[in-house]
């Protein structure tokens, strides 16, 4: 985690940095963008650095010994030393550069679960989890037998933990479990679920995809095993994502994918894969896209979580607050306090969809749908629901003009 001197978290002054926040939609509404969930908006700091690398250092790394090459690697390598930082891991070499979250659970999916899970064997998730953490645990109990089970939800959007000790079992291998859902905000205890799983065993993955870009993370005081996250949803390109893992485990794991940049040596009758971080990033890596990672977490880094953390609060306190007083309309998952700046919720008798839509046409920018959690909307009973998501940039104005176009589509729909 950075040390470094933070200064305070204005909002006003920090949309001086993002240029797309200042346009309008649909020729005249200023744009309200509160999709941040889903991706985020990068600041000018990040733009020009991707453009500056791309104008004078470019080349690609590890490979070449002439001076764009140099310079393009030790930006590289750079970047990865300021993600080691950032969420406090305790070698360089434990971060894989990735294409995102999604890559790199099937990473490990792939490559650690083809090699130590089998038939009796389990994995523990969650019911909210996002697809990116479900899919590739399907996958890999179709390809070896090991069987999934679930924590599930209760009413109020909150793990059922009472059921931790029953649903992990000596034959548990991981539990792999999300930091915030991205639908409910909700934030597990994550020490509880840790210990629990250290009790028999069992490794443990976090999908940090919504956590990392709000709060601290230190791999090392959670003592987690695996810990995946994206570029895009914290201010940085989209292209671009993390694998942590322990040096141990990644050091014993085979490569997930072949070819050039993974390997020590090859033969006509094989090969030996390279160290790690090596091992893991076949083929010419997402050069521009971790550096750009590299200047939004220094950009990140001026801020103190405290602040941040703060500001969303604020904001998801007022939502709830505004749109709890629209009648039909009803939020889904915890309150306030018990979740990240997440607020998703479904109108009685008009589809998530139509909602999104209007709102787009008064330039207020939320997300519809099942946002990749299918099982999670079953589980309370809607298809689909409408999502806005906070970010260090969004003002309470901004929370009120969702609440009056929210209060325009349901005059419109009773109309």
């Amino acid at each position: 985690m950075s040390t470094a001197e933070t200064v305070p978290l204005d909002p006003q002054q920090v949309r001086q940095d993002f240029p797309i926040l200042h346009r309008t939609v649909h020729e005249q509404y200023p744009l309200v963008y509160l999709d941040n969930a889903a991706t985020t908006q990068r600041p000018r700091q990040v733009i020009q650095s991707i453009v500056q690398t791309s104008e004078q250092h470019y080349a690609n790394v590890h490979r070449g010994i002439h001076t764009l090459s140099e310079q393009s690697t030790d930006l590289y390598e750079s970047a990865r030393q300021k993600v080691q930082r950032f969420i406090n891991a305790a070698r360089p070499e434990e971060i894989i550069f990735t294409r995102g979250t999604t890559e790199s659970i099937n990473l490990v999916a792939r490559s650690w679960g083809d090699a130590n899970t089998g038939p009796g064997d389990e994995i523990l998730l969650t019911e909210m989890e996002h697809h990116a953490n479900l899919v590739p645990w399907h996958q890999l109990a179709a390809r070896t037998g090991v069987k999934l089970r679930f924590i599930p939800l209760r009413e109020d959007g909150q793990l059922d933990l009472d059921r931790l000790e029953d649903l992990l079992t000596d034959r548990t291998r991981l539990v792999a479990v999300s930091a915030m859902s991205n639908v409910l905000g909700t934030v597990p205890p994550l020490e509880r679920i840790v210990q629990a799983a250290r009790s028999t065993g069992a490794l443990v993955l976090v999908d940090a995809a919504q956590w990392v870009p709000h709060r601290p993370t230190d791999v090392q005081a959670w003592d987690v095993d695996f810990l995946a996250f994206s570029g895009h949803k914290m201010l940085g390109p989209s292209g671009v994502g993390v694998l942590y893992g322990r040096r141990e485990l990644l050091g014993q794991m085979p490569p997930f994918l072949g070819g050039g940049g993974m390997i020590r040596r090859v033969t006509l009758e094989g090969f030996e894969p390279a160290d790690i971080p090596a091992r893991f990033e076949a083929g010419t890596p997402p050069i521009v896209a971790a550096i750009g990672l590299g200047e939004a977490i220094d950009y990140l880094s001026r801020f103190s979580w405290e602040d941040i953390h703060a500001h969303e609060l604020r904001l998801t306190r007022l939502a709830h607050e505004l749109l709890g007083e629209i009648p039909g309309l009803r939020i889904l998952g915890p309150e306030p306090e018990h979740k990240g700046g997440i607020v998703s919720f479904v109108f009685e008798r008009i589809h998530a969809h139509d909602v999104a839509y209007l709102l787009d046409r008064r330039g207020v920018a939320v997300r519809a749908g099942h946002h990749c959690a299918m099982p999670l909307h079953k589980r309370f009973g809607v298809g689909a629901s409408t999502r806005a998501s906070f970010y260090l940039y969004n003002t309470e104005e901004e929370v009120h003009r969702l609440a009056e176009a929210l209060d325009q589509v349901r005059q419109f729909f009773r109309q």
